[in-house]
């Protein structure tokens, strides 16, 4: 039988082993698999958005076009489109930063919820949207513009 576990057992682990050690090497494959994993993300949707807008010239179907509500929805939704590209960009602008930085910056989390709050405001039917519904999103854009601008005035950088 093996000598029984003890403190003294610990001393004897080699010297480039150690909790802290494990921990940040652990935390660095983390960031970097969410790196590459944003990254696959990101590329191929600006692949299918691409592809989607390819489709919709190559086929002649943006001439087809016979009113201004169909051309606003297809307008929307490439809007929509381009603008989840830049939120995934934001994302994987967080994560480099917190590789390199070990913080997390609070302005590009807010830029990251507006960008994903603009977009919901641009895919929405105004038709069809409840009055209420419409009320908060306007007080959520108030509520991020605000804070955005108080970070930024906290931080002394001008925006």
């Amino acid at each position: 039988m093996g000598r029984p576990f003890s403190i003294r057992a610990m001393a004897t682990l080699p010297s480039w082993w150690s909790a802290d050690r494990l921990s940040s090497l652990l935390q660095r494959l983390i960031l970097v698999a969410v790196q590459v994993f944003l990254l696959i993300v990101i590329v191929l949707a600006v692949v299918v958005l691409g592809h989607l807008v390819y489709q919709n010239v190559g086929d002649g179907q943006i001439l087809s076009i016979e009113s201004a509500p169909e051309f606003q929805m297809r307008l929307q939704n490439a809007f929509g489109g381009a603008l989840l590209v830049l939120l995934g960009l934001e994302l994987l602008e967080t994560v480099r930063t917190y590789f390199t930085e070990h913080r997390i910056r609070l302005e590009v989390i807010m830029i990251v919820a507006m960008i994903a709050v603009s977009r919901h405001i641009i895919v929405i039917d105004f038709e069809h949207a409840d009055g209420l519904w419409l009320l908060g999103v306007s007080a959520l854009v108030i509520a991020l513009g605000a804070g955005y601008y108080l970070v930024k005035r906290s931080t002394g950088e001008r925006t």
